[in-house]
């Protein structure tokens, strides 16, 4: 309960004693550098295969004459906007981008310079993590777009090589009985897992005490309480809004 209490005073400190919109824009638009455009490779790499994969596995257990194949494609397009792109993307997000919040600000306060933000008169926290949160927020719901896009791209070509379906089918299967409620649950879901990872992951960083070591595991305490928020918001977030 302590560190839960802390967890909320650190977010309602960042809204006070704030800095000029100027200064706060420069550094939005570099965390939004490096928080999305650097991820976009990875983000990508992983989409297209979980695609693949799931395209392979559900053209696999569909063995009964009665299903038609373009079904596959409909399983593939539901698991990957409604599940795969927000969560199994936010898990990668959580593991690159948290990590590296946790241990630039951990570096940060046992090589005091937060302290010295500090003497100086800037809101440290302010300064230093909220332009990280409103990036994140930014970003990552468009990395999760990109994903749900090459996720049913990768499962095309993965179907049509192994001629598991074909492209007629897959086609027929991504606009059959189509639910636009589906891309805005998705979306829903990443503005949460972002704010999440970046706002957990700057706590464990900007809280860290002790050396490198400390820094270390404030990264992986980071990561591990981040997937834990992640898996909690997707279960009550479904439960609540489907």
């Amino acid at each position: 309960m302590e560190t839960i209490g802390r967890y909320f005073i650190f977010l309602g400190s960042l809204l006070v004693n704030r800095e000029s919109f100027k200064t706060y824009f420069k550094l939005t638009m570099e965390e939004c550098i490096s928080i999305g455009i650097n991820s976009v490779f990875l983000v990508a790499l992983v989409a297209f295969f979980i695609g693949a994969v799931t395209t392979i596995q559900t053209a696999y257990n569909l063995v009964s004459p009665l299903i038609p194949n373009y079904v596959i494609a409909l399983v593939v397009r539901d698991m990957t906007i409604l599940e795969l792109a927000p969560t199994i993307i936010g898990v990668i997000f959580a593991g690159k981008v948290g990590s590296s919040m946790a241990s630039g600000l951990g570096t940060m306060r046992i090589s005091e310079q937060i302290d010295a933000l500090e003497v100086m008169g800037i809101n440290s926290s302010s300064y230093l993590v909220l332009p990280k949160i409103v990036a994140a927020v930014l970003m990552y719901p468009m990395l999760v777009i990109i994903a749900g896009l090459l996720a049913m791209v990768g499962g095309y070509l993965a179907g049509v090589l192994t001629n598991v379906i074909t492209p007629t089918e897959y086609i027929q299967g991504i606009r059959y009985d189509f639910n636009e409620y589906t891309v805005t649950f998705a979306l829903i879901k990443s503005f949460a897992f972002a704010f999440l990872v970046s706002s957990i992951s700057s706590f464990k960083g900007y809280f860290t005490t002790g050396g490198a070591v400390e820094v270390g595991q404030a990264s992986t305490a980071a990561v591990t309480q981040s997937v834990i928020a992640i898996l909690l918001a997707d279960y009550l977030l479904a439960q609540l809004l489907l």
